[in-house]
């Protein structure tokens, strides 16, 4: 899982919290770290959204956010799991393709084939 960092020109720390606006309404909701990066709303860390200020008659809607707490890093558990899957998966053994298709089973290049008709 890649961490986003904050939208903020020049920030670099990870982001803790989305930011999007509603204009019809002049509000700004800023809520948990959306689950994916949208391209109408902004990933904030926890400074930015915690200094976050809207402009003159805008409302500002703060939904549960733990600010004081990035997302955790990878522990050596979650690396070993990971470690653990992809090894496990190196070991399944590869799907087996199809056999070709034979000139005497009717069939035509391509993903199509011919049936015989029984005739």
């Amino acid at each position: 899982m890649r961490i986003r960092q904050c939208t903020r020109a020049t920030c670099v720390r990870p982001a803790v919290a989305t930011l999007t606006y509603v204009y019809a309404d002049s509000t700004a909701v800023l809520g948990p770290l959306a689950t994916q990066a949208e391209p109408h709303s902004y990933d904030l860390c926890a400074e930015h959204a915690g200094r976050l200020t809207v402009p003159r008659g805008w409302e500002v809607v703060r939904l549960a956010v733990d600010l004081d707490h990035a997302a955790p890093a990878p522990t050596p558990d979650d690396l070993v799991a990971l470690a653990d899957a992809v090894r496990e998966a190196s070991r399944a053994p590869a799907p087996t393709a199809p056999p070709p298709p034979s000139a005497a089973s009717g069939s035509r290049r391509g993903h199509l084939r011919v049936l015989d008709g029984g005739e």
